[in-house]
């Protein structure tokens, strides 16, 4: 039987970097990733036969548990009747039904089988939609690997983005503009500079991909009445918060209708699934109704609908967010108490089933004061909380995730884990 060592040595002989994906490799704390054997409710065990409690939960689609038995049966049972048909099936229209009725913003949608794709879409369309090409990305937000919003902020006002990647022509992002999560004045000032030239506006509504950072309510609605204002299609990125901060998503919480929602993660209950939609008369300009291409062999794929669908139709259970959103307080609370006792600058935040950690004085709310944070301080505490069985996100700018299958007394045995570890960091 394989360690993880062994594992991750073998793996760089075939894979590059040993890993299908760069936040596997550990790369930002250090040390040896864990290869998973298997994985049940709230918990998984690595090739070395640790058991360890899972705070990313597949980073995000896992808000039920590891292999919740209800979901495995719509797998199986879908599965029986084959794996991929390349035509339709009643699955599909039951589950876009599904989304519509959960998102109000939502009048058509189109299922994908990534993130990255539902927002490469989600960007073309609102470019044929509205004939402009200038799209608006906030920095620290990631929307997938497609080579538009592959960019960094540069300095100043209207700072037009630079490929952040290898392999991407400078051409390719000459129309994106980086501007500072929650500043109301830098948005207000570039619409008023050149919105009428701006396709969208694109943002993680409460995002996770620079930890967790809460939009403020004045930013939301300069967000929505400044696009209103300018004809640019606005869209709300709910990949990662998707039923994952709540039954309405973070547009619920916030009040707002954006003109196109991407989804992903728990909208696909494990599979590889995603989707995007949104106003019908702009999602009528996708083909076949319109002139901008979208198309995908395995869309609607009907093994990740299964999971899909029966995840959604799951978290309805009434008092199912109550549950799910004490519980994340509960470990963030009790997180940033352990931290405060040991001494140890560090504060903590929740929304939903997503929470983020900080080393710092209080909570951060955009990418400079995330970066100013203790990273090596809390690749020690990473570290030690996986000598003490506790899987945390193994990088200072990831939210974490509970699951349902987080019980109190999953979370009160991290805590006590965290003060073993804040004790030694």
């Amino acid at each position: 039987m394989s360690c993880n060592l062994e594992l991750f040595e073998r793996g760089k002989q075939s894979i590059p970097g040993g890993v299908n994906s760069p936040v596997r490799a550990f790369g930002s704390v250090g040390g040896t990733p864990r290869f998973v054997k298997k994985a049940l409710g709230a918990h998984f065990w690595d090739a070395d036969d640790k058991r360890y409690i899972d705070y990313i939960g597949s980073w995000g689609p896992a808000i039920l548990g590891h292999a919740h038995p209800e979901v495995i049966s719509a797998v199986q049972q879908a599965a029986v009747g084959g794996l991929s048909f390349g035509a339709p099936t009643e699955a599909e229209i039951e589950i876009a039904e599904e989304i519509r009725k959960l998102l109000p913003s939502v009048e058509l949608v189109r299922l994908v089988s990534s993130g990255t794709e539902a927002t490469m879409s989600a960007i073309r369309l609102a470019r044929g939609y509205t004939g402009r090409d200038a799209i608006i990305k906030f920095e620290g937000c990631y929307h997938g690997h497609s080579d538009s919003l592959l960019v960094k902020a540069g300095s100043g006002l209207l700072t037009f983005g630079n490929p952040s990647s290898g392999g991407v022509p400078a051409d390719f992002t000459r129309h994106t503009l980086v501007l500072e999560y929650n500043n109301v004045e830098q948005l207000e000032r570039t619409f008023a500079e050149i919105g009428d030239s701006i396709a969208c506006v694109i943002l993680e509504p409460i995002a996770g991909n620079m930890n967790l950072i809460k939009p403020s309510e004045a930013f939301v609605k300069a967000l929505r009445g400044l696009t209103e204002k300018h004809g640019s299609v606005l869209i709300y990125d709910e990949v990662m918060t998707g039923f994952r901060v709540g039954l309405g998503c973070a547009q619920g919480l916030h009040g707002i209708q954006p003109d196109l929602t991407t989804l992903g993660k728990v909208v696909g209950g494990g599979m590889p699934l995603a989707a995007f939609g949104g106003r019908a008369d702009i999602m009528s300009c996708i083909a076949p109704l319109g002139n901008v291409y979208q198309a995908g062999t395995l869309s609607g794929n009907p093994v990740a609908v299964a999971a899909g669908l029966s995840t959604l139709r799951l978290i309805q259970r009434p008092g199912f967010y109550d549950e799910l959103s004490a519980s994340t307080r509960r470990l963030a609370m009790g997180l940033e108490a352990a931290a405060r006792d040991a001494g140890v600058p560090m504060c903590a935040d929740s929304v939903g089933g997503m929470f983020g950690l900080y080393f710092c004085e209080q909570v951060p709310a955009s990418y400079a004061e995330v970066t100013a944070s203790d990273r090596e301080r809390f690749n020690r505490f990473f570290h030690a909380m996986l000598e003490e069985g506790v899987y945390l996100a193994p990088s200072a700018y990831e939210a974490g995730f509970v699951s349902i299958a987080h019980t109190d007394a999953i979370i009160d045995e991290t805590i006590a884990a965290a003060r073993r570890a804040f004790a030694r960091v």
